[in-house]
């Protein structure tokens, strides 16, 4: 029976791990929309309009799809370098939208070598409510 016990303590702490890791996503897209909130209260994140902008053209004559693909399912490949890059859906990449040091270093980034600027809060919370509603 104490046998048992570890097994039960190891069950829990994978489920509870596993909750922790579905809510981060959901936990971006909040903070995302409260701060676009607080220019426009009455902002409500879209998908349609995340995916508009996740596949347009922008400042640089690239789009977060010239390296990602379109679908965000897919693996894709850095323009300039090659590398590869995991799918950005948590529905194929459980572990994307978890970490808050790598969605700010990655928006960052990417918006930065895309737009020639950082992204606003409304367009981080547009494009993660799409990722968020790919299955």
């Amino acid at each position: 029976m104490t046998h048992l016990i570890p097994l039960a303590l190891a069950t829990a702490a994978l489920s509870i791990g596993g909750a922790v890791s579905a809510a981060a996503p959901r936990e971006f897209l909040s903070r995302f929309e409260n701060a676009a909130r607080s220019a426009d209260a009455s902002f409500v994140p879209t998908a349609a309009r995340g995916a508009a902008f996740f596949t347009a053209k922008h400042a640089t004559a690239w789009s977060c799809s010239s390296c990602h693909t379109p679908d965000p399912k897919a693996q894709g490949k850095h323009a300039a370098t090659g590398k590869l890059i995991q799918p950005l859906a948590p529905a194929a990449q459980p572990d994307r939208l978890t970490d808050p040091a790598k969605v700010d270093k990655w928006f960052r980034r990417n918006c930065s070598d895309v737009l020639n600027r950082e992204c606003t809060p409304r367009e981080k919370a547009d494009v993660v409510a799409w990722l968020l509603s790919i299955r």
